[in-house]
């Protein structure tokens, strides 16, 4: 325990010298906003306080160190903790990693994609446009959808290739698995039902994810990615099951007269996390759609997994699971998911 708690210390102070000699002399605070998210009765605007945004847009025929250079300017971020920013009459402050969390009034919102206004206090110039989702009051159902290998072509069953896959990739080169599109089409029904994304790849990614997904004509929808940061307050963050399994049960309390759709494949605990999830989430999940990807990529599930999926079907609870998604609206239609 004394071990951790010494290594902790080291890390913040490794992360500030690095934050300090990152910044820029005079560089002023900028904001940098990611997709949000409605309760019945509020707008959920998140996103980050910067002193600079690196992103720069690939070129259709660079190679894999061009790639590389600009995936890991995305994580040489210099974060700006303390900041007061404003958005109407709430008010709000960054932590320690320069993440800012803003909970203001619905005010009459039709569904849909709205922009609002963020701003740092006393600075009019920061002035920028947060996209927050207010979900259909006809939607029928929630769709909330892992990441890698479930959408995109990633390899996150092996760490050193998910970290290759992530870091020599552009938003050109990234595959994203068709049958992924028709079916998150498919459940959006021409915009009817809200979409989320929940993954444990780092909040730096949320703009080259963002980018990806509208390329290949991906679903919008907000993102529930992870802070692997290190602050004074926390380190050596939770596991990837606790991170999936705190952001989906975030998104149901939000839509709570909402049963939902859980989409994941099987090479990255998904089984499990939604089993877990079930469990606690009081009959709110209608359905689980499973990806099979077994060791080394394989197709196919494990023992853990195939366990998984029995005890959410002893539970009532639809499982659909396959090698790919192009049985699964019919299989969902069958067992009387309407969407």
């Amino acid at each position: 325990m004394q071990g951790r708690i010494l290594l902790h210390k080291l890390a913040v102070g490794v992360e500030g010298l690095i934050d300090r000699a990152m910044r820029r002399p005079g560089a002023r605070p900028m904001l940098d906003g990611y997709r949000g998210f409605a309760t019945p009765d509020r707008l959920i605007l998140r996103g980050r306080v910067l002193s600079a945004q690196r992103r720069t847009a690939p070129l259709p025929d660079q190679g894999r160190w061009a790639n590389f250079r600009q995936m890991v300017s995305l994580f040489m971020t210099d974060e700006v903790a303390g900041v007061t920013v404003r958005a109407g009459r709430e008010t709000g402050q960054s932590d320690g990693e320069g993440y800012i969390w803003l909970d203001i009034p619905r005010e009459g919102q039709t569904p849909g994609w709205h922009q609002v206004e963020v701003m740092i206090d006393g600075d009019d110039d920061s002035a920028t446009p947060f996209a927050v989702m207010v979900p259909s009051r006809d939607a029928k159902i929630g769709i909330i959808s892992d990441i890698d290998d479930t959408i995109v072509q990633t390899g996150s069953w092996s760490l050193p290739r998910n970290l290759w896959t992530t870091l020599s990739g552009s938003t050109l080169s990234r595959k994203v698995h068709p049958d992924a599109v028709v079916l998150m089409d498919h459940l959006h029904a021409h915009g009817r039902n809200p979409v989320f994304y929940v993954s444990s790849s780092p909040w730096n990614l949320h703009y080259f994810l963002d980018k990806l997904f509208t390329r290949a004509g991906l679903v919008a929808g907000p993102m529930f990615l992870r802070d692997l940061g290190v602050g004074e307050n926390h380190f050596l963050t939770g596991s990837h099951a606790d991170h999936k399994g705190a952001a989906i049960e975030r998104i149901l309390a939000a839509n709570p007269d909402l049963p939902f759709i859980l989409v994941g494949d099987t090479g990255q605990q998904d089984a499990h996390v939604y089993h877990s999830v079930c469990e606690r989430a009081g009959g709110q999940i209608a359905a689980v759609v499973l990806r099979e990807h077994g060791a080394r990529g394989r197709a196919g599930s494990d023992d853990a997994s195939r366990n998984a999926m029995a005890a959410m079907r002893r539970m009532g609870v639809v499982v659909e699971n396959g090698k790919d998604f192009n049985q699964a609206p019919e299989a969902l239609a069958r067992a009387g998911i309407a969407v």
